[in-house]
């Protein structure tokens, strides 16, 4: 008897060695355990009966530095379908869970290699022709509900030659934390309908020597704007100050004030948002800002400039400290002020809070920061500057995700307009989308 209760307890544990260490024996078929070494392999289990809603949950658990491991099973897909992807992870003793908890999805052919990517990819480094691979998609954090489950989310189109998905839960670099996954679907769907908006510049330089006439020299050209069909229309930095010969103090005035004001009602008479640039007194405070007014003519959001240039600090201007990102009807849009272009940061802090355009009256700046700015980010970077583009500095215009200046006025007065797709992803070789990665990976 004694003899018969070992050799089903060595069965019991062939077994589960068979399926992963960790006890992932009784996961749901075809769901398998992987780590990149086995000395810094996790612990595995699969919980029948548990998880978000009951259904089960996929954990993983540390106990030592360094360890990193992951869940997978491989789906099959046609090319070219719209996949979505949605599961929901809770953790526990996880400092950074944006980093240390990675769903992924990777396209393959049906030996299990990289597919050709088969749209159109950004890469500067390659000869025309190469071929370009898919990289893993990397679906973003959500919402997170009262019981600590945050829904991961997002639609994807497999490329051509695709034939299977492999569904990867990573954990890595967490001791002593705990992961749970739960309610997976991944499942075709309709495609996404695109998110246009259309981005609209003003190059221009304001004559009236007097805030209130500057202000009212901007209205034919948002008229014109609002003629194109422009969703978004950008003005330049302080242009109530712009060749006044008066101090910024002496030009600031109060968010909600009368350059508010005015700008509200275009704004609610053509049906479109306005960032304008001002100065903002609050109390003996001034503020160097860039103002969001809404359709319905109300401000809708502001931003102080963070980064001072000397002739702003030396004279009396306060810095900001936040990073404030709105919620608009076509998406979420971030903003930043002249030299703040020259330091990663505010565009960075911007993109971390989900801004997907960034609005920047800007006086000047080197053009190839503009394009840094777009391109590390992965973001559309509107400006709006009284720069000559004689001068070869920066220019009034609209620069994409690759940092490519889609359009930009040639003259003063010229009213700029661009279509874009919100929705639309900027491919790179070797890393993919990047904007979905860089939370991933950024320290």
């Amino acid at each position: 008897m004694l003899l018969r209760q070992c050799w089903a307890s060595l069965l019991a544990v062939a077994t589960m060695l068979a399926a992963g260490p960790g006890m992932a024996g009784d996961a749901p078929e075809g769901w398998k355990t992987a780590a990149p070494r086995d000395e810094i392999r996790p612990h595995f289990a699969y919980h029948r009966g548990k998880g978000r809603s009951g259904r089960g949950e996929w954990v993983i658990e540390q106990d030592g530095p360094g360890q990193v491991g992951y869940w997978h099973k491989t789906f099959p897909v046609k090319g070219g379908q719209f996949y979505q992807f949605e599961v929901y992870r809770q953790v526990r003793d996880v400092s950074n869970p944006r980093r240390s908890v990675v769903p992924r999805v990777v396209w393959q052919d049906e030996r299990g290699r990289a597919v050709p990517l088969g749209g159109p990819a950004v890469d500067f480094y390659r000869s025309p022709g190469s071929v370009v691979r898919a990289q893993p998609e990397y679906p973003p954090d959500g919402a997170t509900d009262s019981q600590g489950w945050t829904r991961i989310h997002a639609i994807y189109q497999a490329p051509p030659n695709a034939v299977q998905a492999r569904i990867e839960f990573w954990f890595r670099w967490a001791e002593g934390g705990r992961v749970a996954f739960s309610d997976f679907r991944f499942a075709p769907c309709p495609p996404p309908a695109p998110r246009k908006v259309r981005l609209a510049t003003i190059h221009f330089r304001p004559t009236a020597r007097d805030p209130k006439g500057n202000r009212e020299e901007f209205a034919p050209l948002i008229a014109q704007a609002a003629e194109k069909n422009a969703d978004l229309v950008l003005l330049p930095e302080t242009l109530t100050y712009y060749g006044t010969r008066r101090t910024y103090a002496e030009c600031a005035e109060p968010i909600p004030g009368p350059s508010t004001d005015y700008f509200g009602k275009l704004a609610k008479q053509h049906d479109l948002y306005i960032v304008a640039g001002l100065l903002e007194r609050d109390d003996a405070v001034v503020y160097n800002v860039a103002v969001l007014i809404g359709p319905d003519g109300k401000v809708a959001g502001k931003y102080r400039k963070v980064c001072l240039p000397r002739g702003e600090a030396d004279n009396g201007v306060t810095p900001g400290s936040e990073y404030p990102v709105f919620e608009t009807r076509f998406g979420k849009l971030g903003m930043m002020v002249c030299y703040d272009g020259f330091f990663p940061e505010v565009a960075r802090e911007l993109t971390k809070g989900g801004a997907e355009v960034i609005a920047w009256p800007v006086w000047g700046c080197n053009p190839l920061l503009a394009r840094a700015r777009a391109c590390e980010n992965h973001i559309y970077l509107v400006s709006s500057t009284y720069t000559d583009v004689q001068n070869n500095w920066i220019v009034s215009g609209i620069f994409d995700h690759s940092g490519k200046l889609l359009d930009y006025a040639k003259h003063f007065g010229e009213v700029v307009v661009v279509e874009v797709d919100l929705n639309a992803r900027t491919q790179w070789a070797g890393l993919g989308d990047f904007r979905a990665e860089m939370n991933r990976h950024r320290p």
